[in-house]
């Protein structure tokens, strides 16, 4: 399935004239370490299968889904016998849509969803990924304009399903929507303002709230702190710039809005699992 891998590169073959491809996929093989830009959604059919990340292994069973964020190394193990859709998408055009790129954000860098976890949206989510492997057979005018519709609309679920869950938050007598716009607004602001110095008073002031209350609440939305949340938007940004070889690590650095070189580096090899060094070779043997 892997049919362009150099070093850990996975480089996607679409289907021609597109930016998606899909594997209706039913081979018995391994696949090694590897990255790459599209965004990747594994769901079985029949059999396991397994995701070996750099901290921790995911079995999936048949109906779980489980989407892969682009950049996120990660090997595959197959069962003997099985099968499942494995289905890869760049998505350029969805970091246009403000409160979307919010969301693919604190889905990052992996996100499960099975029956167990998420019962409201399983189920949808599910037909939706049938829908996507049908619409690919077709092989018919705006087949990937239809296959993007669907997964946009996958995305607007799980997007819609994070905010309702502010229901049980303490929110205070902020009302759940209002809620959930604030905070879609502060995570489009940490994107467009993260290379700059952001401090957790400044941006809670942007609210009205008190740096305390804004931090147990941002940790809630988002699942991790503030700081931690910056930090990831930085490394992002950072991993466009490390694949201009001109440019020196200290360099990158500066410009993805850390303080020093080693301050970036240690953050860098927590959230990536890599050093900067280490990912710019990656690409480099691509």
């Amino acid at each position: 399935m892997i049919e362009n891998l150099k070093g850990t590169h996975e480089t996607v073959n679409y289907k021609e004239y597109t930016n998606i491809r899909l594997y209706d996929n039913t081979q018995a093989e391994d696949y090694p370490s590897h990255w790459h830009t599209p965004l990747e959604i594994i769901m079985p059919l029949t059999g396991k299968y397994t995701i070996v990340l750099s901290t921790h292994t995911i079995e999936l069973k048949p109906g779980d889904i489980i989407l892969i964020c682009p950049g996120v190394i990660h090997a595959l193990k197959a069962p003997k016998s099985g099968r499942r859709i494995i289905f890869q998408a760049e998505l350029p055009m969805f970091h246009e849509i403000k409160e979307l790129e919010s969301i693919l954000t604190l889905l990052n860098p992996t996100f499960l969803v099975t029956p167990e976890l998420y019962p409201s949206i399983h189920d949808q989510l599910y037909q939706y990924m049938l829908e996507i492997l049908e619409e690919y057979r077709k092989d018919m005018p705006l087949t990937e304009t239809k296959i993007y519709s669907r997964l946009l609309e996958m995305f607007a679920l799980i997007g819609r399903n994070h905010t309702q869950q502010v229901s049980s938050l303490d929110i205070g007598n902020i009302q759940q929507k209002k809620y959930a716009e604030k905070f879609i607004y502060i995570c489009n602001y940490i994107s467009s303002h993260c290379t700059e110095e952001l401090t957790l008073e400044e941006v809670a002031s942007l609210l009205g709230f008190s740096k305390y209350h804004f931090s147990r609440l941002f940790k809630q939305f988002a699942n991790i702190s503030f700081y931690k949340y910056v930090n990831k938007k930085r490394i992002a940004v950072a991993e466009t710039l490390l694949i201009n070889p001109q440019l020196s690590v200290t360099e990158v650095a500066l410009r993805s809005g850390f303080s020093s070189p080693s301050a970036f580096i240690r953050m860098f090899k927590i959230i990536k699992s890599c050093t900067p060094t280490e990912f710019r070779q990656m690409y480099i043997q691509d």
